[in-house]
């Protein structure tokens, strides 16, 4: 495909096949994407493509391939092409001078004709195809351009008029460079991709009667034993089941310190196994892994359309037989006037200086390079239109827990009375919570076995519904629970009442810990910040989106945890069919755009209903179809990082389509008034047109280089 026309060709035709429901042409990558049902074969989608004079390669390695040949083709191209026009140059120098040669005309007719037709056979025979099937692209342009120019040359060898031989050879010239930078430009916008689709294993060593057999990744099933060594990738998503270690997962979270591994954990596939040697069960192979859907959702939203593009696309449709009526209409004004000369130089110079590549190009490479930035970082975004709403929202919901919070309750607070040591109390707490399965009593084994106390066997140990537990821990009898469980065992709690009253005003559930004389103590436990939440609202806040918290959590305690990271908005107690009405009051009938940010799971209502949802998460059990911006480092830096990503991928488009628009609308009316109507003119416009569709291209490929941390 030669420009954004024939992309929008083989669509439409496609289209028209029977059975096709929808075709996606997407010019940056030269892929096809069709959703059609089943009578239609691939052969006859083949057909049809081949028909209109392209080829389709179904193997994407042969693709690329292919790609890579193209490019070194069209370098050489423009090289040879160059190089025999600088020649004509010479002679046009020559022939001002009065010092023209003998055959000089010769010469010259010949070397046009190697540029304009050998080496140029492409745009003729695509702008060919294109009239042959009723439509315009950018080629017709191209060819009438260096056609016209080169009959006017060829004029000279029977009356007296300028020689245009390098005026033909020049435009074909330019015109091969441009496309050769630009192919070699728009290879570049999805290096992202590609770079990713390298990440992942070739192959796998796995256990098979103990003995390591390696396997190719297509013969590796789930539930094979995965031996990993230091330094080797991890070669699907699995379970750890021997060993520890810590694993380089910032190809997948964009998170650059390593994180430990160990028995039971669960491991991304393509992350880099640091230290030590890992056995690892495989639980998910395949099209099923976080990787493949990573690479699979990349895909989709690269060739997502958004809103902005659907007008320049539509625009795009009407330009070259509008550039082909002011060409035609510039002949005859010149031509009325009386000046010949202008009026072919001029009609010839509005061909070639028309751009509509740059229109078409302007919104899809901005959007490749911008979604394919995200996917390195852990922003997986699947929907384009997601960048474009994201600069337009103006409040952001948060979820409370595994958004602003961990999500798993930890110890806080361990406060002591009657001279209890903090460890014994520890001790002591976790001895009788051991056997509880409940996410408090679990946090509290898990701070002691932190602290590396030693936990004791518990005798009688008895569960009391709602109030705690109690126990006998070496012949001495301890409670811990709520305060009821303290009266109803006649316990004293006079002096941890402050104490208890400042702890649940902080939103934090406080453990009484007696014996059954008295309190020992206290162990607060809260469900704790992440670690990047209080800076992240600070940034969200200088961002000037108004903020609030949405939780099913309790009042109390969603109140302590907005106060402590300075949101003023708090909506607790919500339901998730609630948090639905919420999120369409804020909208007030569409007039305004919300973005909600939650874990994917509990939130995935509401994060539908908002203008922009973003579920964030962490490691290969996040839900990606849940939201159109997925946040795979589960830290709420990441959303200040999706955001800066958004607004300048956005903006890069808006400058893509204002300089588009901008160059188009004076080029051609100078041109068309004559201003470059000079021997230099077509030549100068060859150059700015190939200019033009590059700086388009350059301007996207920036957004690879920008910091979002």
């Amino acid at each position: 495909m030669h420009c954004v026309s024939c992309a929008r060709n083989i669509e439409s035709r496609v289209k028209k096949h029977p059975g096709v429901l929808t075709v996606n042409v997407d010019f940056v990558s030269s892929k096809m994407f069709v959703e059609a049902e089943d009578s239609v074969s691939d052969g006859d989608l083949k057909k049809t493509v081949e028909e209109l004079g392209y080829k389709i390669l179904e193997e994407e390695n042969q693709g690329q391939i292919e790609e890579k040949k193209l490019v070194e083709q069209a370098k050489l191209r423009a090289i040879w092409a160059l190089a025999l026009s600088v020649p004509l140059m010479a002679t046009m120098v020559l022939m001002y001078l009065d010092m023209m040669f003998p055959g000089q005309l010769w010469v010259e007719a010949i070397l046009a004709f190697i540029v304009v037709y050998v080496l140029g056979w492409k745009a003729h025979v695509s702008a060919f195809r294109a009239v042959r099937r009723l439509y315009a692209n950018m080629d017709v342009l191209i060819s009438l351009g260096a056609t016209a120019a080169f009959v006017f040359g060829i004029a000279a060898f029977f009356i007296e008029v300028p020689v245009f031989f390098e005026i033909a050879a020049f435009i074909m010239a330019f015109q091969l460079l441009g496309r050769y930078l630009e192919e070699k430009a728009k290879g570049k916008t999805s290096e992202a991709l590609r770079e990713l689709l390298e990440l992942g294993a070739k192959t796998a060593r796995i256990l098979v009667n103990e003995r390591e057999k390696e396997v190719p990744m297509e013969e590796l099933k789930v539930g094979d034993i995965m031996v990993v060594r230091p330094g080797e990738k991890i070669p699907t998503d699995g379970k750890v089941i021997e060993g520890q270690s810590s694993v380089d997962e910032s190809m997948a979270t964009g998170e650059s310190l390593p994180v430990e591994k160990t028995t039971g954990d669960e491991v991304i596939g393509s992350t880099v196994n640091q230290e030590g040697a890992l056995r690892v069960e495989a639980i998910k192979v395949g099209k099923d892994t976080f990787f493949a859907q990573v690479v699979k959702l990349v895909e989709e939203a690269q060739r997502s359309r958004i809103p902005i593009q659907e007008f320049a696309d539509k625009v795009t449709s009407y330009f070259v037989p509008a550039v082909l009526f002011i060409a035609l209409l510039t002949v005859v004004v010149w031509l009325i006037l009386g000046n010949w000369f202008v009026a072919i130089v001029a009609a010839i110079t509005v061909l070639i200086i028309a751009c509509p590549c740059a229109l078409g190009l302007a919104t899809p490479t901005a959007l490749t390079v911008g979604i394919g930035k995200g996917a390195k970082q852990g922003i997986l975004i699947r929907r384009g239109e997601a960048i474009e709403l994201m600069g337009k929202t103006k409040i952001i919901v948060l979820d409370k827990t595994g958004t602003l919070t961990k999500g798993k309750p930890a110890v806080t607070d361990v406060i002591v009375f009657d001279q209890t040591e903090k460890g014994e109390l520890l001790r002591l707490s976790a001895s009788v919570e051991k056997n509880s399965e409940h996410p408090l009593a679990q946090a509290i084994v898990k701070k002691a076995q932190e602290q590396e106390i030693e936990i004791s066997d518990a005798k009688n140990f008895k569960a009391v519904f709602g109030k705690g537990v109690t126990a006998e821990i070496e012949g001495r009898k301890i409670l811990a629970g709520r305060r009821i469980l303290m009266e109803e065992n006649n316990i004293d709690i006079s002096s941890a009442k402050y104490a208890l009253s400042k702890l649940e005003g902080e939103g934090k559930t406080a453990m009484l810990v007696s014996d059954d004389k008295k309190v020992l103590g206290i162990i607060a436990v809260a469900d704790t910040l992440k670690e990047e939440t209080k800076q992240a609202i600070g940034e969200l806040h200088k961002m000037n989106y108004k903020l609030m918290m949405l939780t099913g959590d309790n009042r109390k305690t969603a109140e302590a945890v907005a106060k402590q990271v300075g949101i003023d908005d708090v909506l607790a107690e919500v339901l998730p069919d609630e948090k639905v009405d919420v999120i369409k009051r804020l909208q007030e009938g569409g007039r305004v755009k919300v973005a909600m940010t939650g874990d994917g799971i509990n939130d995935a209502p509401a994060l539908t209903q908002a203008d922009v949802g973003i579920a964030i998460g962490s490691g290969s059990d996040i839900a990606i179809e849940a939201g159109e911006i997925t946040l795979v480092r589960g830290e709420l830096g990441a959303l200040v990082e999706s955001i800066k990503l958004s607004r300048a991928t956005f903006k890069t488009i808006r400058q893509n389509l204002f300089w588009a628009f901008f160059y188009n609308v004076v080029a051609i009316p100078v041109a068309a008034f004559g201003i470059l109507a000079t021997m230099l003119g077509p030549i100068i416009a060859a150059g700015a047109m190939a200019f033009s569709s590059l700086s388009v291209v350059s301007n996207s490929l920036r957004l690879r280089k920008i910091k979002l941390q």
